[in-house]
Order: structure tokens, then C-alpha cells, then sequence
């Protein structure tokens, strides 16, 4: 193994909170399963870039019945900018450790432009990544086999040189079918466990 490659939300950056969501929510007028649904369905045009915020938001609001505003657009744009911001240092520590042991990294990551904007400006760690594999720019999303492709061939390397941690089993799965070694994230421990002992499949 040469390389190991990161997904951002789940294992170096946190998920959505109840109280994030909440705030969504909120901010969008429409509560519960059906606003999630919506939210959820629409997402990976969004996330691969064919579509940028105010475009997602309006499906979105069609969806439910329920038209935004293009005030509310913006303010959705933002709630949900700050509900996936919060990061997590202890995995942030561990990377800086692979770093710093010369350990190879890149990044893939299902992401719309508007974060990966703010990411970019805010998050001085993404110096850390070799290959940055965001997907709004690269026009590809896990589980897509086009996203680990590009990452591979950006990485320079075969797949099976390659590891791909996720805390999403469908994402590891895709990327063993391209050939590349696969981890589901549970824990920095687990993780770098696995990586001291070579157990990583």
C-alpha cells in the first residue's frame, strides 16, 4: 500500500447534527421524514456539480410542494454550509501524523461547490492531501466508479496500491470493486490499528 485515500464527511469532518438539521429545517419551513427525503433524493446531482445551490434548493422545494423564497434559498444554502463544518480533530491529528511519517494522502469526497468553496478558504489541513478529489470538480460521486478511477490516476498509482477509508459501507465496497483496498471507518484507533498491523482489505 502507497497511498491512502480519505473521504471528509464521517471520518475527518463530522455528519450533520440534530441541532444542525434543525436548524435546516427551520429555516426551510418543513420538518421530518418528508423534508429528508426531498433533501436526500436530490443530493447527488448537487454533490457532483450539474447543479449549484439555488438550483438544488428550488428542487428541493418543488419537491415538497413548497417553493422557497430566494431569500430562504440563501439562508438554506447557508444553514446547510454550517451544518457540515464542524470537523474532527482527533482524525485531523492522525492525518497530520500520516503526513508527517510521508505516508502519500488524497481526498475524495461527495461535496457541493458552495462547501468545498468554504473548505477550501477555511481548512488549511487540505495541504496535507496530494490529491484533492472533490466532487462538484472532478463531475463524478461515490459510488461511481469514475470518482475512484480519478483519484487513481491522479495518485499516479494501480488501485490495489491504494486504501480507501469511508465510514459508509456501499462507498468501501465501490472502491474494492475498482480494485482498491478498503477500511469502513469507526474510530481513529481502529484505523490506525489496521494500518500498524497491515489488516486492510
Amino acid at each position: 500500500m502507497k497511498a491512502v485515500l480519505f473521504d471528509m464527511f464521517g471520518v475527518l469532518a463530522r455528519v450533520q447534527s440534530p441541532e444542525s438539521q434543525a436548524a435546516i429545517e427551520r429555516t426551510a419551513g418543513v420538518s421530518g421524514q418528508r423534508f429528508w427525503d426531498a433533501y436526500w433524493s436530490l443530493r447527488h446531482p448537487y454533490d457532483r456539480g450539474d447543479v449549484l445551490g439555488p438550483a438544488y434548493w428550488q428542487r428541493v422545494g418543488e419537491r415538497l410542494g413548497t417553493p422557497f423564497t430566494g431569500r430562504q434559498v440563501d439562508d438554506l444554502i447557508a444553514a446547510d454550509l454550517a451544518s457540515w463544518s464542524e470537523v474532527d480533530q482527533e482524525s485531523l491529528g492522525f492525518l497530520a501524523e500520516l503526513a508527517d511519517g510521508g505516508m502519500r494522502l488524497g481526498l475524495l469526497s461527495n461535496i457541493p461547490e458552495e462547501l468545498a468553496a468554504h473548505y477550501e478558504e477555511t481548512h488549511e489541513w487540505l495541504g496535507h492531501f496530494s490529491v484533492v478529489g472533490l466532487s462538484c470538480r472532478i463531475g463524478s460521486a461515490k459510488p461511481e466508479p469514475a470518482a475512484y478511477e480519478w483519484c487513481s490516476r491522479e495518485l499516479g498509482l494501480p488501485a490495489e496500491e491504494i486504501l480507501f477509508v469511508d465510514d459508509r459501507s456501499d462507498n468501501v465496497q465501490a472502491a474494492r470493486r475498482v480494485g482498491m483496498r478498503g477500511h469502513l471507518f469507526t474510530s481513529v484507533g481502529a484505523l490506525a490499528a489496521a494500518l500498524e498491523e497491515g489488516n486492510t482489505g
